[in-house]
């Protein structure tokens, strides 16, 4: 697992909320939230995607989770449409937190607007932490590793 703010090499991310992206062979993006979005949040009990077939924006809705005190919209780092949702999150939402880069991902988009989209994203390891250094000292997160 890495720290709070690292993401896995070849994912981008969606800064502003927490969200990542990693492009995959096939065209599609699978989608999911870092590691320090889910330290702010808290736990997750339950995970809602976007059905297949459904239309998403970027730094729209992608789907719903439920913390212990509130339902939050999780915000897409892309625009596009659903192509898959990760079942195994509807019986172990648990997953989000387990393996937030792996196992734990939301959905699998087809892009939509891929290329003008990307400009608004965290991409490269320095961007990424520096982006993530920023929102979890606006946030008032430690993230020094355990």
């Amino acid at each position: 697992m890495t720290n709070d703010v690292e993401l896995p090499a070849g994912f981008w991310l969606w800064a502003e909320d927490q969200t990542w992206a990693e492009p995959l062979p096939d065209g599609h993006v699978r989608i999911g939230i870092t590691a320090l979005g889910l330290k702010a949040s808290g736990d997750i009990y339950m995970c809602r995607p976007k059905p297949v077939g459904s239309e998403v924006e970027q730094g729209r809705s992608v789907g719903v989770v439920e913390l212990s005190k509130s339902i939050v919209a999780v915000k897409s780092p892309l625009s596009g449409v659903v192509a898959k949702v990760n079942e195994a999150l509807e019986d172990k939402p648990e997953l989000i937190h387990q393996s937030p880069y792996d196992a734990g991902w939301l959905v699998e988009i087809v892009p939509s607007n891929l290329e003008a989209e990307k400009a608004r994203l965290a991409i490269g390891d320095a961007a990424i932490g520096e982006a993530m250094a920023r929102w979890a000292w606006l946030n008032k997160l430690d993230t020094t590793p355990s």
